[in-house]
């Protein structure tokens, strides 16, 4: 993988050159994924759009992040594409209180031990149409395609470990992948604190709470396979289609 330091956004990174089980690498270009977009600098966007060739940008913010952080930079480009394909729950970041409860309760019964791969396995079970929307706008992008949240993490890193692996990268580099977020989490941390449609819920948990482990990227792919019949499973049964997985997987690798 390839990290992109930019002056606006602290988790870029091309995932390009992740190797895949037939001894080739995901291709350079092809798929980004980052933290939140809102504050790339003028500099930032000349270099997405002249240098990667950005033409596409995959956004998994709720409507109502979207809304409460207000237009990005890239947002003011008419070449640029720009998808909303929430993760959460409808009204899932803005829930009451009594909301938040019930489904912090459904998580902790859907895969006890681990919150965020439960969090994860919400996203198959509630949200399959967003991510294969998703997918999807990955595989329509005429050029570079990004995939963002707000910290990169989480939502982001469900929908790249899914793309990953219909290209066939090794799933121990899917996890690998998932995890190098870690290396840029005080940064990530740093910038949603100063946001004030996040800086509640970041401190809201110890900051070690916050990192990706590879144990839960290891733990959620192995059971959206018992649960699901794999990541072919989830998207077959949601209608993206063997054509579909076909041309995604050559758009990632050639």
């Amino acid at each position: 993988m390839l990290w992109l330091d930019l002056e606006g956004a602290v988790n870029v990174r091309d995932v390009g050159g992740i190797p895949t089980d037939d001894g080739e690498k995901i291709t350079r270009g092809r798929l980004l994924r980052s933290d939140n977009l809102q504050n790339l600098s003028p500099a930032d966007v000349t270099y997405l759009v002249d240098h990667v060739r950005l033409s596409t940008v995959v956004d998994l913010r709720s409507p109502a992040e979207v809304a409460a952080e207000g237009p990005a930079p890239l947002t003011r480009l008419g070449h640029i594409t720009h998808v909303n394909h929430s993760l959460l729950p409808e009204h899932g970041f803005d829930a009451t209180a009594e909301a938040l409860l019930v489904r912090r309760k459904r998580e902790e019964e859907r895969f006890p031990g681990d919150p965020s791969c439960a969090h994860y396995l919400g996203y198959v079970e509630e949200r399959p149409d967003s991510i294969v929307a998703a997918l999807r706008a990955v595989n329509r992008s005429p050029g570079a395609a990004l995939v963002h949240c707000a910290a990169g993490k989480d939502r982001t890193g469900v929908v790249v470990a899914f793309a990953l692996t219909v290209a066939g990268a090794r799933r121990e580099d899917v996890i690998r992948d998932y995890a190098a977020t870690g290396e840029r989490l005080h940064l990530i941390l740093d910038r949603l604190r100063s946001s004030p449609t996040y800086a509640s819920s970041v401190d809201s948990v110890p900051e070690d709470h916050h990192r990706p482990r590879a144990e839960t990227m290891e733990a959620f792919l192995e059971q959206v396979d018992k649960r699901h019949g794999g990541v072919l499973g989830v998207l077959g049964s949601n209608g993206f289609t063997d054509d579909e997985l076909d041309a995604l997987r050559r758009r990632l690798r050639t």
